[in-house]
């Protein structure tokens, strides 16, 4: 049985600009219905779309990523688990940026292994969160 994999931000970058051949060939290995990204991946990858002219090669390509991969919305128990990692990271003076432990929240409401790059970020958050390193 496979498991849900979501793709951080940064992740999804490295595939999208052709600089992942050990983050495609992992892919090749989960059926598509197992690998996601967070409403809040797309919305990063938005933004990033807004800073460059419409004319850019990135702009059909993100495009493209984004019709083809499974995004998931964003729910109430992902909420809860944001503010609960928030609340930790905060309060232990190790916060991360915003999106990411908003990542890290949908990742656990989803019960889906997280896949970054940035595993000594995220490793600050005491709750049971999958990690690996496609990179």
């Amino acid at each position: 049985m496979s498991v849900l994999h979501m793709l951080d931000t940064d992740t999804a970058s490295y595939l999208i600009k052709g600089r992942a051949p050990h983050i495609e060939a992992k892919l090749t290995q989960l059926p598509p219905s197992m690998v996601c990204v967070s409403v809040i991946t797309q919305a990063e990858l938005l933004y990033g779309l807004k800073r460059l002219p419409e004319t850019h090669a990135l702009q059909n390509v993100v495009r493209k990523f984004l019709s083809i991969i499974r995004v998931l919305a964003w729910d109430s128990e992902a909420a809860n688990h944001s503010a609960e990692i928030r609340h930790q990271l905060v309060s232990t003076g190790q916060p991360i940026g915003d999106m990411d432990m908003m990542i890290a929240a949908h990742s656990l409401a989803a019960n889906a292994v997280l896949v970054t790059n940035n595993i000594k970020h995220y490793e600050r958050i005491t709750a049971p969160i999958t990690l690996v390193n496609w990179a």
